[in-house]
């Protein structure tokens, strides 16, 4: 029996049966040996996530009804039992009929009336729990026979013939019942057949050819518009792979990429809404520096009043506002200038300085981390400035006398700035949500690197100046955190 972890709110979910259905309602009812008096959910899988669609009690004889005057999305719905173990069912056309199991045993006692799919879903699982304790059997072997140090031809060619059994079923399948369900389910989890090599002019096989192939042929088989398919497993570990394993993580791949399947996915309103959500929650909170263009050409193109129809007017000016913060700020973007008032009163500008590289500091004299980063950053400074660096250092407090006593103390010789009047707006312009942040930029001031610790800001720096680079020392943890 399979276990899950579910959602048992919808307020989670502002994406999923936000859809239009047909009045047929529907009826599914279930007796299962050897339970009783207790509550049972039904579930569906949504993308990545399962969510709690109905609840129901099961009598003392085992039998329960789910029951409700609006047809079910299709997809693979889930028995949930009270220790969240499950059985599945698929949902498609018809949606009322009758499933009777063993508590102890669902797939291979399951007996199911008025649902031809199902009887062929389950058909197919006690055929591929057969085939994988066969599977698992001949792996021992091959073990054992390894460990004897013997040939493994012969098992080998038995495990091969196992898997063809497989593939076999789901050909056939596919071909006896065209357009249904389950025919839809083997077409996307099939695996892509990839030729052999071409041979290259010079006689060698072309190294590249297995992974474009594959790449190229990845969705041959997969309807991105079948929002049945949206709500079973594989969808979205088919989509997250192909942009984890498949794609180049710079932006100007990932947005090819992402502007294709979103166009594969848009002929259905409902995997078009999952597609742009995915991809753009995806970017806006990656790990890795200078995604966050993704993020930004996503609510560009597709966070419009006429297309994202699921978010509501306030939802959907946050999300635009984010994009429009970030779209000025993506690495290769010019900076803009900041003309600030130094601690002598004197306003430098930042399109002033003459060097080849730009550190912007922000930070607070207040804030914990930004005490142990300031030393860091002026250290490297000084054995730095010669090469072409220079730090244009903005304070973004307000307290001027506790700003001037930390520049003074601490020797800060580089360019000290401030905003006390709160009267430029670069906490916004540059996304300063907190202490310290730290950009780079070119003899241009255009974006080399943003957000950045003091560490990778010396890694960046010591190859571009042609410094030997020299790791910090690891510290250990404490409660400090950012400002």
């Amino acid at each position: 029996m399979k276990h899950l972890r579910l959602i048992f709110t919808y307020a989670c979910l502002s994406l999923a049966f936000v859809n239009s259905v047909n009045a047929q309602g529907y009826n599914i009812k279930i007796k299962v040996n050897g339970l009783k008096d207790t509550l049972c959910y039904l579930a569906n899988y949504y993308g990545d996530k399962q969510y709690i669609k109905d609840s129901a009690r099961v009598n003392s004889t085992g039998n329960i009804t789910f029951k409700g005057a609006e047809s079910l999305p299709g997809g693979i719905y889930l028995f949930v039992f009270p220790n969240k173990t499950y059985f599945e069912i698929m949902v498609d056309k018809v949606q009322s009929f009758s499933m009777e199991c063993d508590q102890s045993d669902a797939i291979n006692t399951m007996k199911i009336n008025g649902s031809q799919e199902n009887s062929d879903f389950y058909n197919y699982l006690q055929f591929i729990q057969k085939k994988s304790i066969d599977m698992e059997s001949l792996k021992a072997e091959k073990t054992r026979i390894l460990a004897e140090g013997k040939s493994t031809e012969s098992i080998l060619a038995k495990m091969k013939a196992v898997d063809t059994e497989v593939v076999t079923f789901k050909n056939n399948y596919i071909a006896n019942h065209p357009g249904s369900f389950l025919a839809a389910i083997f077409n996307a989890s099939k695996e892509t057949e990839i030729p052999e090599a071409p041979l290259l002019p010079n006689g060698a096989k072309d190294s590249l050819f297995q992974f474009n192939y594959y790449k190229s042929h990845y969705f041959d088989n997969f309807d991105l518009s079948d929002e049945r398919i949206l709500r079973t497993p594989i969808y979205h570990n088919k989509v997250a792979n192909y942009f984890k394993n498949l794609v180049l993580q710079i932006p100007d791949s990932l947005i090819p990429e992402c502007d294709m399947v979103v166009g594969k996915a848009k002929k259905n309103k409902e995997t078009f809404k999952y597609m742009v959500w995915y991809l753009t929650n995806t970017y806006e909170t990656s790990q890795i520096m200078g995604l966050d263009a993704v993020f930004v050409s996503m609510v560009t193109k597709y966070y419009t009043k006429d297309q994202a129809t699921w978010v509501d007017d306030a939802t959907l000016y946050k999300i635009q506002d984010r994009a429009s913060i970030l779209g000025p700020i993506l690495i290769g973007k010019q900076a803009k200038n900041l003309i600030l008032a130094d601690t002598s009163g004197n306003y430098q500008s930042l399109y002033n300085i003459n060097a080849k590289f730009t550190v912007l500091l922000f930070w607070d004299p207040d804030c914990g981390h930004c005490k142990k980063a300031v030393p860091k950053v002026k250290a490297f400074y000084e054995k730095a400035k010669s090469k072409g660096l220079e730090v244009f250092s903005i304070n973004t407090a307000v307290e001027e006398q506790k700003w001037k006593d930390y520049v003074k103390e601490n020797k800060l010789s580089w360019i000290n700035v401030a905003d006390l009047k709160t009267q430029n707006n670069f906490r916004h312009e540059f996304d300063i949500l907190t202490t310290p942040q730290i950009f780079i930029l070119d003899k241009n001031k255009k974006i080399v690197a943003k957000k950045i610790d003091e560490e990778t800001m010396e890694k960046i720096l010591c190859k571009e100046l042609g410094i030997e680079f020299v790791p910090h020392p690891k510290e250990k943890d404490d409660a400090e955190s950012h400002h």
